[in-house]
């Protein structure tokens, strides 16, 4: 049995190996709430690591190995990036299958089975046998894989999210749900700089077994990750909506589409543009940029790394902003420069000079996409009372991502291939046109929430900007 602190009564002395869930956040102990925020960093890191890991391999490696050698390249790369949306599409089922079991249950089981399913299916591709040795059995287990994929990473983000957010006091939740969510650009990092690394090789020893190492590597990063999960407590949001009675009544999704349905319909669209910036420059313009003999692939893989390093300081940069002017204001700001950079950060990517090719990955990553990324977790999870927040943010964010980052790389090949000369000019107006759809549901959402700020009944929880 632990050992209580009498002097204050419920506070868990820190010796204590796993301390019972607080109830309210002002009751987390500094020991408690740096727990709960590093588990849910390291558990993005590494549950991106092995998601993004795929988007990195899809362009360079999948086309090349899991589909016949007389299929054209190109068609190979198509459909390489429709298995890498059938992941994307997974996402919303994975948020709404451990939303609700973590709507009902608690977030720190859900959070455990998630980073373990990732674990396991990132080594078995890491195992997987090629075409030339299974034939079209390759592609479809490398679909199911993607899928289960989706799943788990479907049920990651809000549940990372709120263990971070739900752990600190309301006017620090942009940065503690800017923890969870840089777990995505520490995630991009690792797997393009291990890509990298193997991707210098000789293309046959790269093709034959270099690329698989990246893949079977997340082994380490999950057992760690896993660690850190079980020692994390239990959200105090939910504890206390659990309390309450709250809990584990009717259908949470039944209950978030009836109690959020607009809310709902701003997030997904909010979220939209910039998750399309961020998969753009993963997945598509890598392989976009070595075809054309700009750089080498190596090279781009490391302008990547570069750019999504810079990523992981930029985006809880601007959620602490959030906190300190609004989220609506951080990201109409943020939506502003996005409209403004795009141009710039295209006629860069096809300048052919390498350093502008490098400062186009620093325009688009931690400035465009940080700039209305960073206060994205709270932004979210201050729509939802907590006994619906799990799903509800799950739902959002996931259908954003097959919005926006899900068909980037398809949307991206068809626009460029209209017109050549003027593609990116095309994949530019296009997602400018995502930007301005997402700064008008961030106007729209701060109406809603104003006229529940006059309601005094209204939870405080749901106010999302100042």
């Amino acid at each position: 049995m632990p050992q209580r602190d009498n002097r204050t009564p419920g506070n868990i002395l820190e010796t204590d190996p796993v301390a019972p869930p607080p109830t309210e956040a002002s009751q987390v102990t500094p020991k408690q709430r740096r727990r709960a925020l590093v588990s849910s960093f390291l558990g993005t890191t590494v549950e991106y690591y092995d998601f993004l890991l795929y988007g990195a391999a899809a362009g360079l490696v999948f086309p090349i190995l899991f589909f016949p050698d007389e299929m054209d390249h190109a068609v190979g790369a198509t459909l390489s990036f429709v298995i890498l949306l059938a992941g994307y599409v997974a996402r919303p089922l994975g948020g709404l299958l451990f939303g609700h079991f973590g709507d009902k249950f608690g977030r720190k089981n859900i959070l455990f089975i998630t980073l373990m399913l990732m674990g396991v299916v990132s080594i078995a591709i890491g195992l997987m046998p090629t075409f030339a040795t299974i034939g079209y059995a390759a592609p479809i287990a490398l679909t199911v894989l993607r899928v289960v994929q989706g799943l788990a990473i479907g049920g990651e983000f809000a549940g990372a999210t709120l263990m971070a957010t739900e752990h600190v006091k309301k006017e620090r939740r942009g940065f503690a749900s800017s923890v969870a969510v840089t777990g995505g650009p520490t995630g991009s990092v690792l797997a393009t700089l291990v890509l990298g690394l193997f991707a210098g090789m000789p293309d046959d020893q790269f093709l034959s077994w270099g690329w698989r190492v990246p893949f079977l590597l997340s082994a380490a990063l999950v057992i760690i990750g896993l660690y850190l999960r079980y020692r994390v407590t239990e959200s105090p949001d939910f504890e206390k909506a659990r309390q309450e009675g709250k809990v584990e009544t009717g259908v949470p999704i039944l209950r978030v589409l009836k109690k959020y349905p607009m809310e709902t319909v701003y997030g997904i669209v909010g979220g939209a543009g910039p998750l399309f910036m961020q998969a753009l420059l993963a997945v598509w313009m890598i392989p976009h940029l070595t075809a054309q003999g700009v750089v080498e692939r190596q090279e781009a893989l490391y302008m990547l790394t570069f750019s999504s390093f810079i990523h992981i300081f930029a985006i809880p940069f601007f959620a602490t902003l959030s906190d300190r002017f609004g989220r609506r204001r951080i990201m109409l700001i943020g939506a502003a420069i996005s409209v403004t950079l795009v141009f710039p950060m295209f006629a860069m990517f096809n300048s052919g000079n390498w350093w502008l090719i490098a400062l186009a990955f620093v325009v688009g990553n931690p400035i465009i996409q940080a700039s209305m990324y960073g206060p994205i977790g709270a932004f979210l999870a201050e729509k939802f009372e907590p006994e619906d927040r799990y799903t509800g943010v799950s739902l959002t964010f996931q259908l954003a991502s097959v919005f926006g980052a899900g068909i980037a790389p398809l949307t991206a090949a068809w626009l460029y291939g209209l017109d050549n000369d003027q593609g990116t000019n095309n994949i530019a107006w296009w997602f400018i046109g995502m930007i301005i759809l997402g700064a008008v549901a961030v106007i729209l959402s701060r109406s809603k929430f104003q006229s529940r700020q006059k309601d005094p009944a209204a939870p405080v929880e749901v106010v999302a900007a100042k």
